[in-house]
């Protein structure tokens, strides 16, 4: 017996940003991941944000040039 699986690939966004970090929750709601502080926070707590690869609970999560998170089907990355 067969069993096919297809699996999805994942979109990847450069995230620009002009300061030296941002914040997780922050980074949520300029990527347009969410559609305001409260979806964002919920999200995180909720274990359905990674960073690097890992699920991260903290939306205060300072992330800088470099990083990667991953919401949905989406890696954002964290640019300059």
């Amino acid at each position: 017996m067969k069993i096919k699986v297809r699996i999805a690939e994942k979109e990847k966004i450069l995230l620009p940003i002009v300061t030296d970090f941002i914040r997780l929750d922050s980074a949520l709601k300029l990527a347009n991941a969410v559609s305001s502080g409260g979806e964002a926070k919920t999200v995180v707590l909720d274990g359905k944000v990674k960073v690097g690869g890992e699920v991260c609970l903290q939306r205060g999560k300072k992330l800088r040039e470099g990083d990667e998170f991953e919401f949905g089907n989406v890696i954002y990355e964290v640019t300059k």
